[in-house]
């Protein structure tokens, strides 16, 4: 009776060291062509938008209003890292650069702390404007 359960264990072992795993199998790009080099790019960068906070430096420049931009960072709460002017003001950017704007008029950053869904938030807002060198 003690030679079944060894019987047993010594049938199982033996079935699993006769399984083979098939050979992997190389992945190739679901968009190239076949026996192309495969190249990786980088992601475009969204167009240089600068920042202008005095509207008398735009007095000598010809420029075009696109309409108004905001840009914002959230903290959730009190664990997440803190709101970021920078953060909104390069999101107000990237909203810009969007309307095909090169340029934005700063109106104002600030943090705000009575924002429903958000502990802080920090918001940017300005005028998208496409000027003309």
């Amino acid at each position: 009776m003690r030679a079944l359960p060894l019987c047993l264990l010594a049938l199982m072992l033996t079935g699993c060291s006769l399984h083979k795993s098939p050979a992997p199998v190389k992945s190739r790009p679901l968009f190239s062509q076949p026996g192309s080099p495969v190249h990786s790019k980088p992601a475009p960068r969204p167009p240089q938008v600068a920042i202008y906070t005095d509207a008398a430096d735009l007095v000598s420049k010809p420029f075009r209003d696109l309409g108004e931009v905001s840009g914002e960072d959230c903290q959730s709460s009190t664990q997440d890292s803190p709101a970021n002017i920078n953060t909104a003001r390069k999101r107000m950017q990237i909203r810009a650069s969007t309307m095909k704007a090169n340029a934005v008029l700063l109106h104002k950053c600030e943090i705000v702390t009575t924002t429903s869904g958000c502990y802080r938030q920090a918001v940017c807002q300005g005028s998208a404007l496409k000027t003309t060198k």
